[in-house]
């Protein structure tokens, strides 16, 4: 472009300088500056109270979160104490389980030792029972037997009476007691020939089933005793003791 050409133009048409500014020559522009303020003051209103609002819910969030957080916190807090408390109460409880095992397993240990206890004396008691009733028949037996036998005694008596007074004379013999019921000691003289009033004896016992001689003076032979007592047995006649102890004590005194 040519600058020569160009100043012309303008200058012709560029109206003197003491008459119009430069800011009158320039168009008329409307940019609505107010209009822009007053946007952008509502809009810097709403920003603010946005931010205020924003400001607002974020501190209303973070209190609660804190009170969530503390809430939490006792929360745990108490579960810990409440399974702290369930754990000792656990614990007492299987103390307490354990400690009635234990008294379960001594009670139990004591029914079956006293259960043994009472078998054993259950045994016992059917073993004396058992022991009682025999010891009862045996004395039972032998009562029958002491009555049968001194039935015949007395019986044998009746006729023996005037026989025994007869040989008691003859026989030089005397009866006396020997400290016992079922005893009697028979003493007999005129057995030795140096000494007629040296006396010879012996005890018989009537106790049981057959005559048996306990005691004698002088001694005799026990064999030669047996089987005289053998020979009054047989016979049950008492004279033939009387007169088998004679001549055994005569034998005697004459060696």
């Amino acid at each position: 472009m040519n600058m020569s050409s160009f100043e012309p133009s303008m200058s012709t048409s560029r109206p003197p300088l003491g008459s119009q500014s430069l800011a009158d020559t320039l168009p008329k522009v409307n940019f609505g500056f107010d209009e822009l303020r007053e946007r952008m003051a509502r809009f810097t209103a709403k920003f603010d109270a946005f931010i205020e609002q924003g400001r607002k819910r974020v501190l209303e969030e973070r209190n609660e979160f804190r009170m969530n957080i503390a809430e939490l916190q006792e929360d745990q807090r108490m579960k810990k104490k409440d399974i702290e408390i369930i754990q000792l109460k656990t614990n007492t409880y299987q103390q307490t389980i354990a400690k009635e095992a234990a008294e379960t397993r001594e009670m139990q240990q004591a029914i079956e030792q006293l259960t043994q206890q009472r078998d054993r004396q259950l045994a016992q008691r059917d073993a004396l029972k058992e022991q009682i009733a025999a010891a009862q028949r045996e004395i039972d037996a032998r009562l029958a037997a002491q009555r049968a036998h001194a039935a015949r005694l007395e019986e044998q008596a009746r006729y023996n009476v005037p026989e025994l007074d007869f040989w008691v004379t003859n026989l030089c013999l005397r009866i006396e007691g020997a400290g016992a019921p079922d005893r009697l000691k028979f003493v007999y003289t005129h057995i030795d020939e140096r000494d007629w009033d040296r006396e010879a004896w012996f005890e018989l016992c009537m106790g049981g089933r057959d005559y048996n001689v306990k005691h004698c003076r002088p001694k005799l032979e026990r064999e030669k005793v047996e089987k005289v007592l053998e020979r009054v047995n047989e016979t049950r006649e008492l004279v033939v003791l009387l007169k088998g102890m004679r001549e055994l004590f005569v034998e005697v005194m004459r060696a």
